[in-house]
């Protein structure tokens, strides 16, 4: 092999920055000392006021929140099956996983400006220049170069802070939206469950109208050929079994959609989910007693999602203002470099170099401006969109408040209805078989039991929905954690 010959400068190899590889450990230790200079407004919590108390009286006894498997206190294993199934499998549930995952992948990406690159090159270059001086001949020779490269940013102004502060609100927000999607498909396993057995009910209360009409009407066609009963008497009759006959298909049909339903929620095929057994007065009712309103931010996670992202859109003010001030980038680099592989490792082939560069800008058509005027238009948004969040969570507390009170007097109310109806349709069998009363008094009082009793079933779904809609409302057990700086 051959010493490099002293080549003209246009075949030299520019000069390239190199240290040691002590010198690049020194170099980001002492970088990442500094003190980073915030140039955004400071984040400070919106001051929204929660009333003192709800505007719906609630149990006077001790708050008691719901906890994060609040469905058990229904006490149905069927439920409970179900939403395991829906907690492991539903679609919305995974997809929100998912996006947790980009977002913290997200806040990684936004965290490595803030800490040195470092990366290994290696060149080996044989090449054939003319030597300098008269009558020069042309020499071939050879050059090994592995470097170790170094590069840092200094974050002087505090945009990658700023930035990672943005990433990390926004991984937050992820974290609550993914917590609320679960909220949400928790209570729509849980309201489509009760609906499936108030359907299945329904069923069974109009199988039973169906079975005592067609009983009266064949002991109406006995008295029409004893000559008791009239021709009348036999098709008024017959109408109610009829009608109460035409309302069980519509039955049908809607505890099939409940079913299908359901199946989405828990991510199984329609022919996967069945309810062939229970029904609503099988279930518990469990109290809920909400705390001070007060309390309610720190338990909803719609609410801490908007915050999150209010908290975002300050980081990105502060990361668009310092957008007009210079980056301040240091390079270094070290290695060695020689002609020949034998004495590459040598001390004498030993290379460094250290630099920095600053680059301020100056004209960028309006793009800097622009972007900061953006980022404090979409913190203006946001911050609407937050006291939004915060009146809807207190208004949906009290819907579900209001809701959970007046429906547990509807069912208590048509339980006493349907008791008193039952009662008038027997002495009404009674009398008329007694000959006191004619057939049309026993058919307004069969009429009124069947339309009474399927509004009871009614009226207790509607008390078992307004408590899950009540979970849902005061957060389903969650409580706010924060990934900090």
């Amino acid at each position: 092999m051959h010493a490099w010959p002293s080549f003209p400068g246009s075949l030299r190899r520019p000069w390239r920055t190199r240290t040691r590889a002590l010198g690049v450990s020194s170099l980001a230790a002492a970088t990442v000392a500094l003190a980073a200079c915030s140039l955004g407004p400071r984040y400070h919590k919106p001051d929204i006021a929660p009333p003192g108390n709800w505007v719906t009286a609630a149990d006077a006894a001790a708050p008691e929140w719901p906890s994060s498997e609040w469905w058990r206190g229904f006490n149905s294993p069927d439920l409970d099956a179900f939403i395991a199934e829906a907690q492991r499998a539903n679609d919305d549930l995974r997809a929100a996983v998912a996006r947790v995952s980009e977002a913290e992948a997200e806040r990684r990406i936004a965290r490595a400006p803030l800490l040195p690159s470092l990366g290994v090159a290696a060149q080996a270059t044989r090449a054939r220049a003319p030597q300098a001086g008269p009558g020069a001949a042309y020499a071939t020779g050879n050059d090994f170069n592995p470097l170790l490269t170094a590069s840092y940013q200094l974050d002087f102004f505090g945009k990658s802070r700023a930035q990672l502060a943005a990433a990390t609100a926004t991984a937050n927000a992820s974290r609550y939206d993914r917590a609320t999607v679960e909220l949400t498909v928790m209570a729509g396993v849980a309201s489509s469950y009760f609906q499936a057995l108030e359907l299945r009910d329904r069923l069974a209360i109009a199988d039973s109208n169906l079975a005592n009409a067609s009983q009266a009407l064949h002991g109406l066609e006995l008295e029409e050929r004893a000559g008791i009963a009239t021709a009348l008497d036999v098709a008024q009759q017959q109408t109610v079994v009829a009608t109460v006959n035409a309302s069980i298909p519509p039955l049908r049909e809607q505890l099939r959609q409940t079913l299908d339903a359901l199946a989405i929620l828990v991510g199984s095929p329609p022919q996967a989910v069945e309810v062939t057994s229970g029904g609503l007065d099988a279930l518990s009712q469990p109290r809920v007693r909400p705390g001070l309103p007060s309390e309610l931010l720190a338990r909803r996670p719609d609410v801490a999602a908007a915050e999150a992202q209010l908290i975002a859109a300050n980081a990105n003010i502060a990361a668009a203002r310092a957008a007009f001030f210079p980056a301040i980038n240091l390079t270094a680099d070290g290695g060695y470099e020689s002609p020949a592989l034998a004495t590459l490792l040598s001390p004498a082939s030993r290379v460094w170099s250290l630099g920095a560069g600053l680059t301020q800008p100056i004209f960028q058509g309006g793009a800097l401006t622009g972007g900061y005027a953006l980022a404090r238009a979409q913190y203006q948004e946001l911050l609407a969109g937050y006291h939004k969040a915060v009146i809807a969570a207190l208004a949906n507390v009290e819907d579900a408040l209001i809701a959970a009170q007046q429906t547990a007097e509807q069912v208590s109310r048509q339980q006493q209805a349907t008791a008193q109806a039952r009662r008038a349709y027997r002495f009404a069998q009674a009398q008329m078989h007694a000959g006191t009363i004619n057939v049309l008094t026993l058919l307004n009082t069969e009429t009124t039991l069947f339309t009474a009793e399927d509004a009871l079933a009614q009226a207790k779904y509607a008390h078992l929905q307004s408590l899950v809609s009540l979970y849902q409302a005061l957060g389903g057990g969650w409580q706010q954690q924060d990934e900090r700086l």
